[in-house]
Order: C-alpha cells, then structure tokens, then sequence
C-alpha cells in the first residue's frame, strides 16, 4: 500500500512538473501565442499556462493570493506595486513599449486627429476601463491634454480590458481608443492605417512602458525563470517589434 501511495504522489508531482501560470495583459493576446510558441521549440517540457485580462485586475488578484508565477502588465505602476509590497521578487523591467491608436468603422475623417471626436456624429467612444487598463489610462490622459474630457466624458463607454475596448470599437462605437499592435493580429489586418486607424499623437499621453515581473509563488521555479529570460531575450524582442511594439536594443 506504502509502494502505491508513494507511487500515486510521485505521478500526481511529474504531472504538476513542467507547468508554469502567467498573467498576461489584454493587450498581448495575439503577441503571446507567438512567444508561447517559440519559447517551447527550446523549453518543449514546460507548458506555459496564460490567462488574460486587464493588468490592474490581476494585480489586486495577486495580492489575494492568485497562484501566478509570473506576470506581464501593460504598465510598470502595477508590477512596481507587487515588487513593493515583496510579492514579485524580481525588479520590474520594460519589456515592450505599445502605442494607443484611435480606430473608427464608421467611415470617419481621423485625418482630423483627436478633435474628431467631439464631432455630433460621434456618440460613442470605446475605451478599457482607466481604472484597471493601462490603455485605458492612457486614452484618458490623451482627452485632458487635448483638453476635450469635459466635451467628451458622456460618451465614453468603457471595456473591462483593452480587448473588450477593440470589440466595442469594431461593432457598437463610433470611435475606438485602443492598443496600436492589435492592427498586426491577423484578424485585425483589415483595418487600414490613414482610414479607419491611426496614431494617437505621443505628446498627448505618457509612454506606456509595459513591465514584467517573477512572482513570489516562483521564486526559486527554473521553468518561470526561463520564461522570464525568454521575454526579455533578443528573439522576444523581435516578436514584440513584428506586432508594433518598441523595444530597447
């Protein structure tokens, strides 16, 4: 019975072994299936579990105790609040840079920048919730230095991440403020730069430095630290820069 029991908690372990859980940012949905996909071809016996959301979600998740071994945000504020309070044990790094881009399906002139979206016929804008969404956030910031919020605040309707943010603005808005690499996602490519995308101008909202950290839970977990190492190495770099993202050299 002994021999069986310590057989039956060896197997339950080598089915544990090799499992790794990421939280991930809304906004790396199509970026992460790539990374997923390259990292296993030199780690094929670890199986990266992701999950998706907004990052300031997964934040107040963590320090509930949410069993992830590594996290990968859509801002640094969030990842040097968990490093803070020593529940991430490394430094938050930048791993990627995204941009916010102002989409419309409803045939407007975004030639007119920003300032079209105090036009009468634009009666909803779709953004990711400023509270828990980076982009969110960002879009927001983008409004006030514009000077529009106080013009515009009735028409916002918010996404639970940026995710739900491009699904309203692709079916239900009139204008949508989202992340700029999803115009690289396949499903996405049929969106024209210059006719139904284009930047929002960088000078109306603050870089959004994207930073990644190793969670407590993983503090002495090879396999998340070799993920870990993978998404800040030279061929993550080159994935994040093929969906739109910058990256330090």
């Amino acid at each position: 019975m002994l021999k069986i029991f310590l057989a039956s908690v060896m197997l339950g372990a080598s089915l544990l072994a090799g499992e790794i859980s990421v939280a991930v940012a809304a906004n790396l949905s199509d970026v992460i299936e790539v990374m997923k996909a390259e990292f296993v071809k030199t780690s094929p016996q670890t199986k990266v579990n992701t999950v998706l959301g907004a990052s300031g979600k997964f934040a107040t998740q963590i320090k509930a105790g949410a069993p992830f071994d590594l996290f990968l945000s859509a801002d640094m504020k969030f990842p040097e609040e968990l490093y803070d309070e020593k529940l991430a044990v490394t430094k938050p790094v930048v791993y990627a840079s995204g941009a916010l881009a102002m989409m419309s399906t409803k045939g407007l002139d975004l030639s007119k920048g920003i300032d079209i979206i105090t036009d009468a016929k634009v009666e909803k804008i779709a953004l990711a919730n400023p509270k828990t969404a980076p982009y969110g956030t960002a879009a927001v910031e983008a409004f006030k230095n514009a000077k529009l919020y106080e013009k515009v605040e009735s028409k916002l309707v918010y996404g639970e991440s940026i995710s739900q943010a491009v699904q309203f603005a692709t079916t239900a808005a009139d204008v949508g403020f989202v992340h700029k690499s999803a115009f690289y996602s396949e499903n996405m490519k049929q969106y024209k730069e210059g006719k139904d995308w284009v930047n929002v101008d960088t000078k109306l909202y603050t870089p959004i430095a994207q930073g990644i950290v190793v969670l407590k839970q993983a503090e002495n977990n090879a396999e998340a630290k070799a993920f870990y190492d993978f998404a800040l190495s030279a061929k993550a770099k080159q994935i994040f820069e093929s969906y739109g993202y910058l990256v330090n050299e």
